[in-house]
């Protein structure tokens, strides 16, 4: 054993643009203002549910569904893919049927580059 700490896993921030994000976001912007809490405090606490957000999803949600649409727009920047689908049906494990007008959706690899 090297007795180094193991390198930090980075999740990526996607989460935090959830309404569950925004109101942590929101909550900790206050504690700040506030001088409740450190903003360093504040940037662990946004990490760590980063990291939960991400953890949690793949661990414990199997739900599956298929969709169909129009794809309207797809760009690739950056290791991540963008896509706008337009008039797009859902159909959810238990056969339930959903429609939207226009989803995006964000889609990136798991592991950053370097990470095995």
């Amino acid at each position: 054993m090297s007795g180094q700490p193991p390198p930090q896993q980075h999740f990526y921030e996607l989460y935090r643009r959830s309404s569950i994000g925004s109101a942590l976001t929101d909550a900790l912007d206050l504690y700040i203002t506030e001088d409740r809490i450190d903003p360093q405090i504040a940037i662990k606490m946004l990490q760590h549910f980063d990291r939960i957000v991400s953890e949690v999803l793949n661990e414990r949600v199997k739900a599956r569904m298929s969709f169909k649409g129009h794809l309207d727009t797809y760009r690739f920047c950056d290791e991540v893919w963008t896509f706008i689908i337009k008039d797009i049906n859902f159909k959810l494990d238990n056969n339930n049927m959903l429609h939207s007008d226009r989803i995006k959706i964000v889609a990136m690899n798991s592991k950053k580059p370097g990470e095995t």
